[in-house]
């Protein structure tokens, strides 16, 4: 398993102008000594490609993989907006886009497997691959859900990149495991339920995990923690 580090953990400091995109990536690679990262499409200051390429060749000089692009509303996009995250991902070199589901109450499952199918032919047209979250309330929220998803969609270019340990306790994430290419952890003081949880799970797991923030205001410090425990964690795990 390697370990990324989500923009999406350090969001407030975007939003306070105390960290751009460029700086995350050089915090990743020598502060936090991650082995990738997962760029959020709300802290991309603009899209044009020269821009794209400089994020993508920073990224390739400092070391760090770029596991994903993470956009948390893809799935409820309409096809203009998906094609835009598409061409994101292909121009930093992006293998996963990474989305939830729309909320169960916001629309039918019937508008939102026709948005799934819009989406699973541009991952085809465009070779980037959709990874799944789960998500509370959403029409993703317990592996059942997952599976149901995954089976009525019917595209090898859905997958999920789920977080283990915010399924109920009637759920079984194994379930998900031959077909998760992410995994998503929050980083905490207290990170032990969610490494004990995953590794559980997903032991064998051997693409990124990403550390992020869930909503929570989280500073550097506190990332920094829980990538240390995830190090620690791992090495226990490659030595039994």
């Amino acid at each position: 398993m390697k370990l990324a580090c989500a923009s999406g953990a350090l969001d407030s400091s975007f939003v306070g102008g105390d960290l751009t995109q460029l700086e995350f990536l050089d915090l990743c690679a020598h502060e936090l000594a991650c082995d990738g990262v997962v760029l959020d499409v709300r802290h991309f200051p603009r899209t044009d490609g020269d821009y794209l390429a400089q994020v993508k060749k920073m990224a390739a000089d400092r070391g760090l993989t770029i596991a994903a692009l993470a956009a948390k509303a893809f799935f409820g996009f309409e096809e203009a907006e998906m094609t835009a995250a598409f061409e994101v991902a292909a121009a930093i070199g992006a293998p996963l886009l990474a989305g939830e589901l729309l909320a169960e109450t916001s629309a039918p499952w019937s508008e939102q497997l026709a948005k799934l199918n819009a989406a699973t032919s541009l991952a085809k047209s465009f070779n980037v691959t959709l990874a799944l979250r789960n998500a509370g309330g959403s029409f993703a929220e317990s592996t059942h859900d997952c599976k149901r998803v995954s089976k009525e969609a019917d595209s090898a270019w859905l997958r999920f990149g789920p977080r283990p340990d915010s399924f109920g306790p009637a759920d079984d994430p194994s379930q998900l495991a031959g077909n998760t290419v992410l995994l998503w952890s929050a980083a905490s003081g207290a990170a032990e339920r969610a490494i004990a949880e995953t590794l559980n799970r997903f032991a064998e797991f051997r693409g990124h995990l990403a550390v992020d923030g869930f909503g929570d205001d989280v500073d550097v410090a506190t990332v920094r923690s829980t990538l240390r425990a995830w190090r620690s964690a791992l090495a226990l795990l490659d030595r039994t």
